[in-house]
């Protein structure tokens, strides 16, 4: 049996592009952390060593740094885009591309009882993601657009029970009618064909999703986090007609009540030890049955 080169892709990974607009005295910012990959008649370089059909990763990292202001990133979704449409339409070898994009919030700081013009404070820990892909040539070209966001802490710390589940040999759990549900987010949505209309809100689009998912884990009486994702899931759908599917994950943050009776105080569900190890993970996939599935969409920057 022969030994073959099976896949091959490369890129520049984790350019960090920071933007300003300042066309006004009030200056705005765009952080941003841009991974680049691309696919296509690249073997003679594994095989032989042969770079004629090579785009030096330190250029893609030029091209990206340079559409920062080139494109003016009026989105990440549209940033990424423009990146993968030139590199798979502009560069001969190159039939594919992935542009991968996180982008960092900041909050403006506050001067006497007014935002500052040019002066900002890193908020949270939550990152805004995009990935773009766009496979082929002419008519036939493919493009995928998927956005999402991750490490988004949630808690409530109560509208949550646990109770009725598999018991075993193995179960120590007890089970609980009010519970303290806490988690990170982590979740992608891929945009249909008509969000690549010039035109289509992007960011508002996000917000729309972010707001709805937030909205869903408040107000939703949780019998499981599996039942919270489903509901979160089908309500950004429903909000925004131009996402085809999204996924989600969760980490269970577990909380438990601390035991203060031995000291002599009581703990009427107000003091709890915050686990982060181990914890629960739960996925889930909701998809408009209409749309067809698009794996390439989730292919990543990386064959491992």
């Amino acid at each position: 049996m022969g030994i073959v080169l099976a896949g091959h892709q490369y890129g520049k990974a984790e350019n960090r592009v920071v933007r300003f607009h300042r066309d006004t005295a009030r200056h705005h910012i765009v952080d941003l952390n841009v991974t680049t990959t691309l696919r296509g008649g690249f073997a003679a370089a594994y095989l032989d060593g042969d770079q004629a059909a090579v785009l030096p990763t330190d250029t893609q990292k030029n091209t990206a740094y340079s559409y920062a202001k080139e494109k003016g990133l009026a989105s990440v979704e549209g940033y990424a885009l423009d990146l993968a449409r030139h590199f798979v339409d502009d560069v001969g070898p190159v039939t594919g591309a992935r542009v991968d994009v996180d982008s960092y919030p900041w909050d403006r700081v506050v001067v006497d009882g007014r935002e500052h013009d040019h002066t900002w404070v890193r908020s949270g820990t939550e990152v805004r993601t995009a990935a773009v892909t766009v496979d082929g040539a002419g008519a036939g070209q493919a493009v995928h657009v998927v956005a999402g966001l991750k490490d988004l802490v949630v808690l409530k710390s109560t509208g949550s029970e646990f109770k009725g589940f598999l018991v075993d040999g193995y179960t120590t759990l007890p089970e609980t009618d009010d519970r303290v549900m806490a988690t990170s987010l982590s979740m992608a949505w891929r945009y249909t064909g008509a969000a690549l209309a010039d035109g289509f809100g992007f960011d508002a689009a996000y917000a729309t999703v972010r707001r709805t998912v937030l909205g869903v884990f408040a107000t939703l009486h949780s019998s499981a986090l599996q039942q919270t994702l489903w509901h979160m899931g089908r309500a950004a759908l429903e909000a925004v007609p131009e996402i085809a599917e999204l996924r989600v994950s969760a980490p269970n943050r577990h909380h438990f009540d601390y035991d203060l009776a031995r000291f002599g105080v009581e703990n009427r569900g107000e003091v709890f030890h915050a686990d982060d190890r181990p914890y629960g993970h739960v996925h889930a996939r909701v998809v408009r049955e209409e749309e067809p599935d698009a794996p390439l969409a989730w292919e990543t920057g990386s064959l491992l």
